[in-house]
């Protein structure tokens, strides 16, 4: 279980200071952290699973709060894995977990640009309700100090929702938070950065369940090959894999290929191909980003 007493060694100080204003070290960040926490009374984290999430409620606990409960999401586009593992890290930490199962919005069905943002959106006004029933005071989240920089239309939502922000307001950046994670002792801080089945389904294009559960099925089984780092991106019926450039060449190998065609037919993709460029984050998002520049 995390402890306060986190192991940070004079080495990692020194390679956390910023060269701009902010020279604290990662011990001091966190202290930081855990003195945000401590005002906020009765808290919900909206958790997903995520390394982000999990930090975040690890520390809320170990600050502590007033009262502390987790908030997960239910929807067709969250991979049942990740439910899996969110719960049993919530049993193991011992908070009190609620999984509110919520419907689609129909911008996301249509897989609008900013579907985030309507997601978001709805996301945090059911956790609200959920907070008015059981008395909470407030709802925070996992964004840090990096997504600022990314095209993150879910944000708007957060500003617009009054969702806190704790690690992003001690100013811990994502290399930072796995650090402390992995100080911690907490399983998942190397846990490849994840986003929701919708972000594998081209812009613009309406996404039904089985489009959802065909791609989480896809990537399950990958990740059972040794893959951690995979997106399979649907484009009709032909599937897109992106797995760590250094790993394509593994996933070339004329038997894992094989079998891995074999399997994803069996899936329903008529094709299987093979991105040379390897894993990108936001993939999809390139053609947004460029066009808005």
């Amino acid at each position: 279980m995390p402890t306060n007493d986190i192991q940070i060694t004079e080495n990692d100080q020194r390679r956390t200071r910023k060269s701009g204003p902010d020279q604290r070290t990662l011990q001091e960040k966190y202290q930081d952290l855990l003195e945000i926490l401590r005002g906020l009374g009765k808290t919900a984290v909206a958790y997903s699973g995520g390394v982000d999430s999990t930090f975040l409620l690890a520390a809320a606990k170990e600050a502590p709060v007033a009262e502390l409960v987790a908030l997960t999401m239910k929807r067709p586009y969250i991979a049942q894995w990740e439910l899996v593992e969110a719960e049993q890290f919530v049993e193991k930490l011992g908070i009190t977990h609620r999984i509110v199962e919520l419907p689609v919005d129909e911008e996301v069905r249509n897989n609008v640009v900013n579907r985030c943002y309507y997601c978001k959106s709805s996301t945090f006004g059911f956790f609200r309700e959920e907070l008015d029933r059981m008395g909470f005071d407030t709802l925070v989240d996992g964004t840090n100090a990096d997504d600022t920089h990314e095209y993150r239309p879910g944000m708007r939502a957060t500003r617009e929702q009054k969702v806190r922000s704790p690690l992003q307001e001690a100013g811990l950046t994502k290399s930072e938070i796995r650090e402390l994670s992995r100080g911690m002792g907490l399983p998942d801080w190397d846990k490849p950065a994840n986003t929701c089945l919708v972000t594998r389904i081209p812009y613009n294009t309406r996404v039904s369940d089985e489009d959802l559960r065909q791609i989480e099925h896809a990537e399950y089984f990958m990740m059972k090959q040794g893959f951690r780092q995979v997106r399979v991106r649907k484009h009709d019926d032909l599937a897109r894999i992106e797995v760590d450039p250094e790993m394509v060449p593994r996933l070339l190998e004329p038997e894992t290929a094989a079998r891995i065609t074999a399997h994803l037919k069996e899936l329903g993709f008529r094709y299987v191909s093979v991105d040379m460029g390897g894993y990108k984050t936001g993939s999809m998002d390139q053609a947004i980003l460029k066009n808005s520049k």
